[in-house]
């Protein structure tokens, strides 16, 4: 599951929520397959206790926080890490959702702030992200991997969570975008795109969804995360602008449960 070997040499930032749940267990998986691995989290206690479980194992880690939303802390995350890790060689960006940060509600009530703060968690973030990682990326003249968590929301209806849905689609376009610009520098975007799978947020809520998921069970975090480290691996070095979708077959049934 966790690839052994498939990132050897590969220093990667996994970064918005990497000290816990989904992105968490892309941390463990990363550095189980031969990456060295730089872990950001708003926490920063979460982020160093992921880090220090790694260095325990043997693995190379490093601990990094600040606040996804604001430019200057997202900007030093990812200088801080190409300099402890001497370069980045992949990208993984987490943190998203909706139900965790706004109430879930039809889309004539959702309020401004709330529509913002899906979208700057989701899409925003992540954008700004990848465009300071390019600019290392064609610097290094090396090539690079970006991998963005996203949704089957982003491409199925989803009720109560339309902010959530129209970021995750803007993800996706994205990584499209990227693939036609910069795949001739040996730089790839791709989408590991989630349905129902088993974390905090959601425990409430599990029994109930089992039976819209024809595989009649949640995903795995670390089932997330053996996509991801797939996607960052050179052996999908042809692969960009693509979603792998990891839901159970809950797109093919549609839609996705309120």
């Amino acid at each position: 599951m966790t690839g052994v070997g498939r990132l050897d040499g590969k220093r990667t930032l996994v970064i918005g929520g990497g000290g816990a749940g989904i992105g968490r267990s892309i941390v463990r998986s990363c550095a189980a397959a031969g990456a060295a691995v730089a872990v950001a989290d708003v926490d920063a206690a979460r982020a160093t206790e992921a880090a220090e479980e790694l260095l325990a194992a043997g693995h190379v880690a490093h601990a990094l926080s600040g606040d996804v939303r604001s430019r200057e802390q997202l900007d030093g995350m990812i200088e801080g890490a190409a300099e402890r890790l001497g370069g980045l060689d992949v990208l993984i960006t987490v943190v998203g959702g909706q139900v965790a940060f706004v109430p879930a509600v039809r889309l004539h009530e959702m309020a401004d702030a709330d529509w913002d703060t899906v979208y700057e968690l989701n899409l925003r973030y992540v954008a700004r992200a990848v465009r300071r990682v390019l600019r290392l990326f064609l610097e290094q003249g090396t090539g690079g991997a970006v991998v963005g968590i996203g949704s089957v929301t982003g491409f199925m209806a989803a009720p109560m969570q339309a902010g959530y849905g129209a970021a995750k689609a803007g993800l996706h376009s994205l990584a499209r975008t990227v693939a036609a610009e910069y795949a001739a520098d040996g730089i790839r975007m791709n989408v590991v795109a989630g349905g129902a799978i088993s974390t905090a947020v959601n425990a409430g809520v599990a029994a109930a969804w089992v039976p819209e998921i024809p595989a009649g069970r949640y995903g795995t975090s670390e089932e997330m995360a053996a996509a991801a480290v797939y996607l960052a691996s050179d052996e999908a070095r042809y692969v960009t602008g693509q979603q792998i979708v990891l839901d159970g077959g809950v797109s093919v049934r549609g839609p996705f449960p309120q």
